[in-house]
């Protein structure tokens, strides 16, 4: 993407989310200047930690006793409750020159937990603070610190590339010279070269894919970018599955919700599915009766009719999954389900009784 999409990606999530982009990219191509605009068009206030320049004391306070209790003092830059809102810029989080200042800026670039805020040591910072990093490509070509996995997994990255056209918007907003402009128009090739490619390992994980479902339920991008930026979280590989799955409806396997409560609508199409589609709607199933196993009779009827259309195998993997759910199995052995239960609690007492 480049500099006029990232600004417009940092802001819908820095407004929408506690979630902490990422920036990525060459030397001069705007990570810096974009952010700043960024944080000028939700108003908010701005501050710079190079971190390339800064220790863990300059991070987390210079400890003092107060008794017989150690306190550490709260740095200057870190904004307190009643400052207006505003945004912490990591600059440079891999020229962190020592390895335990990347270490106690670890603790702070993490999204909070539900119901937490934002930590560093001892402090804390309020919601209506945001954090956003930004750092060189560890390519070969700058003196940065590799990032490793863990921390790469807690951030959503945004790779900017040079682009001419929104180069040339911006110098023209600020009047640069117009002779080095006219110049530029008609020698694109010369504005900026592209170094390696930006490979910093994006790999799917339970807590990437938890950040691309607060991403998909709170922001809005432009479809063009959509994919982008659910790649800085998951991986490309991963990010072109999920958007072709959701382009792909015909192809969908049936809701939990679906099944429990609108099961006439989909009764059809549930026993029409492939097995490794039919699979994933058993897993849904499982995952929300495990969470919420309190059904009302409609729900228990419709359960019941969506076990009766699975192929044997299929009825009987399941039926002893749901046996292990106490409020479901109670509704299960019910007399007036035997004709569709009846075979698979059969199989599954023969397969104790060879397992004895």
């Amino acid at each position: 993407m480049n500099i006029e999409q990232m600004k417009l990606v940092v802001k819908e999530i820095i407004s929408k989310t506690d979630l902490t982009p990422c920036v990525v990219g060459h030397r001069g191509v705007g990570k810096s200047a974009g952010v700043i605009q960024a944080c000028r068009e939700l108003d908010r206030r701005y501050v710079s930690l190079r971190l390339g320049q800064m220790e863990v004391g300059d991070l987390v306070g210079i400890p003092f006793r107060n008794g017989d209790v150690m306190h550490w003092s709260r740095p200057s830059w870190l904004p307190g409750d009643d400052d207006p809102p505003t945004v912490i810029h990591c600059d440079e989080l891999n020229r962190a020159q020592q390895e335990d200042t990347l270490q106690a800026i670890f603790q702070f670039v993490e999204p909070p937990a539900e119901g937490m805020l934002r930590s560093i040591h001892t402090h804390h910072m309020s919601r209506g603070h945001k954090v956003v990093v930004s750092i060189n490509p560890p390519d070969g070509s700058y003196q940065v610190a590799t990032l490793d996995r863990a921390l790469v997994d807690r951030m959503v990255m945004l790779f900017v590339e040079t682009d001419y056209h929104c180069w040339a918007r911006y110098a023209n907003e600020r009047q640069l010279s117009a002779e080095v402009r006219q110049f530029l128009s008609g020698n694109t090739g010369v504005l900026a070269k592209q170094g390696m490619p930006m490979d910093l390992q994006v790999e799917p994980s339970e807590r990437a894919w938890e950040m691309v479902s607060v991403l998909k339920k709170n922001c809005r991008f432009p479809v063009e970018l959509e994919m982008e930026v659910y790649s800085g979280v998951v991986g490309k590989e991963a990010a072109i599955m999920f958007m072709r799955w959701l382009s792909d409806r015909k192809g969908r396997p049936v809701t939990a919700s679906e099944v429990l409560n609108d099961w006439a609508t989909v009764a059809e199409r549930a026993q029409a599915q492939r097995d490794d589609v039919q699979a994933a709607t058993i897993n849904d199933l499982t995952a929300t009766l495990q969470a919420s196993p309190t059904l009302d009779e409609e729900q228990e009827e419709n359960l019941v009719a969506y076990i009766s259309v699975l192929p044997r195998d299929l009825r009987f993997g399941f039926v002893k999954t749901l046996l292990k759910i106490p409020e479901v199995a109670l509704l299960l052995v019910n007399d007036k389900h035997d004709s569709v239960i009846f075979d698979a609690m059969q199989a599954i007492n023969r397969q104790a009784a060879r397992g004895t």
